[in-house]
């Protein structure tokens, strides 16, 4: 069973300076845009994250300062990926969790206001692990029968996780082969921001989903302690959770007032 599209889906691979998408940044990745036509283009690159690389994170992938000291920044690519990633959806591994919100941030950082509403995300792992709880490398040889070879490559990684999510879909008879219902099989369609600190509740509220409001619908919180909008918007939290609460605020505003 082959996958049916009904435009671009980018597969995609981030090696970063760690996993804190407020802090962290991209040094290295890779892209596979498929066409719906079955054509497919890739992207490949390398990014000097303007900070030292963790020793700790340089010993998984093997990128070093010295690898990227002459390399332009995301900010200098920006233009040219959003441009590349117009109209298309997105797949991954472990992307909705993590690869995905790390990217938008990259794109606000670069003043780039990248639009996320209206892609679908499917998510190689949470697939798997909805099917067969294991990882990466152990997807690639129950699902491919093969080994993984040089893994957390960004290029390695993106191209086993592309034969991963095609394989499930041969393997799996209740899987569909479209990108809409792979999406909300992987759950993405619940978040109301990327990072899984608003969601919807079973009545398609925002509700938040962590701290002392965990459960709470976002206006009925904003009513009654107006000082956490502001606390979330100084705090450590992703550029693109904010925009959410913004935008779900100025909503309320706009309908009922505060």
């Amino acid at each position: 069973m082959s996958l049916v599209l009904t435009r671009p889906l980018v597969i995609f691979d981030l090696e970063t300076t760690g996993i804190n998408t407020s802090y962290d940044r991209i040094v290295e990745l890779y892209l596979i845009k498929v066409n719906p036509d079955g054509s497919k283009e890739t992207v490949e690159q390398r990014l000097n994250p303007g900070r030292p690389i963790p020793p700790e994170s340089s010993a998984i992938h093997g990128i070093y300062d010295h690898h990227v000291a002459n390399e332009p920044t995301f900010k200098d690519k920006a233009v040219e990926y959003n441009n590349f990633l117009k109209n298309c959806d997105f797949a991954g591994f472990n992307s909705n969790k993590f690869d995905f919100p790390m990217l938008v941030e990259e794109f606000y950082r670069a003043d780039i206001d990248f639009e996320t509403d209206s892609r679908k995300f499917v998510d190689a792992q949470r697939i798997f692990h909805l099917m067969e709880p294991r990882n990466l490398s152990a997807a690639y040889k129950y699902y491919c029968e093969k080994d993984l070879e040089n893994a957390h490559s960004a290029k390695a990684d993106t191209e086993a996780t592309w034969e991963i999510i095609q394989s499930q879909l041969v393997k799996y008879n209740n899987l569909e082969s479209n990108v809409d219902f792979l999406h909300n099989f992987c759950g993405q369609s619940n978040l109301v921001d990327l990072a899984g600190r608003i969601v919807y509740n079973e009545k398609k509220q925002p509700v938040f989903n962590f701290g002392k409001h965990k459960g709470k619908p976002v206006t009925e919180v904003m009513k009654s302690e107006p000082s956490y909008y502001d606390w979330m918007m100084k705090g450590d939290f992703p550029l693109q959770t904010k925009k959410v609460l913004t935008k779900l605020k100025l909503n309320q505003l706009n309908t009922n007032g505060f």
